[in-house]
């Protein structure tokens, strides 16, 4: 496949950008193979995510980010970030004793639908080590307890730093992760949970929603933050419930929206297709 340059920014709106950013890109012959860009107009910022073929691009590869900084970032206060389609990224899962969305993510990774590469899975639980085994990935335990949280992911961010980890799944991982892994991993942290969050807390939340009577089961995909649960919404959904419906029909039907709600994310992120602004996400289509 021909190499290409994903570029995505934001910045205050205003005329000219978009002229500017496709003739920096032209002008050193770039073909450009994809353009979106939306503009917030409450709050008056420019949203933008571009990609072009490099083969006959002017500007050498490793001084592009150099060179739009210097010519357009400071000029229109853009943020933004570049990436390269012959770069792999790195993801680690993270996972307790529930299978089911790990069994998806690697899924659809052994079956090679996503240019990603997963050097390693943690756990605070042995439960799925031998799924790790029968993929053939590193498994790494890490029991936590209230006193040794500190420590335990003090080892867990050294280990992901020798494997060159570039973002997180959280594969229903029952643990909440502490400030100095968010801090480490600022907007690639992804989670998934059920969208019953706050009617229904605990730790059997669908048979909370069964007693309630609910008619509609949901499933939200988002980026950590310190807030809990709260992070920048990628992808959500939802399946219909009847009076027919058992408990276990409730829990099946969850742990399928589930994994499908996680897999969107996580390919979203891996396409470079979300922009984060303040605790809002742009999705590219």
């Amino acid at each position: 496949m021909m190499k290409t340059a994903k570029l995505l920014l934001h910045c205050p709106d205003r005329p000219g950008i978009l002229a500017e950013v496709t003739d920096f890109i032209t002008v050193n012959k770039g073909n450009i193979v994809y353009l979106d860009q939306y503009v917030d107009h409450v709050e008056n910022i420019f949203f933008m995510r571009i990609e072009w073929e490099l083969d006959c691009f002017l500007v050498p590869q490793e001084k592009i980010h150099d060179y739009f900084a210097t010519l357009y970032a400071q000029k229109y206060a853009m943020e933004f970030r570049l990436y390269f389609s012959d770069y792999t990224p790195r993801m680690a899962i993270f996972v307790s004793k529930m299978s089911h969305c790990l069994y998806d993510l690697l899924a659809r990774y052994s079956a090679g639908e996503w240019n990603v590469h997963v050097p390693l899975i943690i756990s605070n639980h042995p439960d799925l080590e031998h799924v790790a085994k029968r993929f053939d990935i590193p498994f790494y335990l890490f029991p936590i307890t209230k006193e040794n949280k500190i420590e335990q992911e003090e080892r867990e961010l050294r280990l992901m730093e020798e494997y060159r980890v570039n973002f997180i799944v959280l594969a229903r991982y029952m643990q909440v992760v502490s400030e100095q892994m968010i801090d480490a991993f600022p907007n690639r942290i992804i989670n998934i949970h059920h969208s019953f969050l706050p009617a229904f807390v605990g730790a059997k939340p669908y048979h909370a929603a069964f007693e309630r009577g609910v008619k509609i089961i949901g499933a939200t995909s988002h980026y950590v933050t310190t807030h809990l649960d709260a992070g920048p919404i990628i992808e959500q959904d939802v399946v219909r419930i009847t009076h027919k419906d058992t408990v276990q029909d409730l829990v099946n039907k969850g742990k399928d929206l589930e994994k499908i709600v996680l897999s969107r994310a996580v390919q979203k992120h891996i396409e470079r297709k979300i922009l984060t602004y303040k605790n809002k996400t742009v999705i590219f289509s």
